[in-house]
């Protein structure tokens, strides 16, 4: 059965963990929104956050790509394909 299956992957439950983790802390600053913004650490924390994101370092992608780069030995186009010439 192609539905069991799917089930017996984990995918589903990993998804709904997804969903549910990423938007609890969202309802919980909309319910409380004084008390998350008046905390200390939430200033620190977004400056931490900010920092990181002005390095670059967090667009996961050109990270991504240069690991499976180095991993697979990938290769300028000239040495597949040749030059313009």
């Amino acid at each position: 059965n192609v539905v069991q299956a799917l089930f017996n992957t984990g995918l589903l439950g990993a998804l709904l963990l997804t969903i549910v983790g990423s938007i609890a802390w969202q309802l919980v600053a909309s319910a409380f929104p004084r008390a998350i913004l008046a905390n200390p650490l939430t200033y620190v924390l977004l400056r931490i956050c900010l920092l990181f994101e002005s390095t670059g370092i967090c667009s996961g992608a050109w990270v991504l790509a240069e690991i499976h780069k180095r991993l697979a030995g990938f290769q300028r186009d000239e040495v597949y394909i040749g030059t313009a010439e």
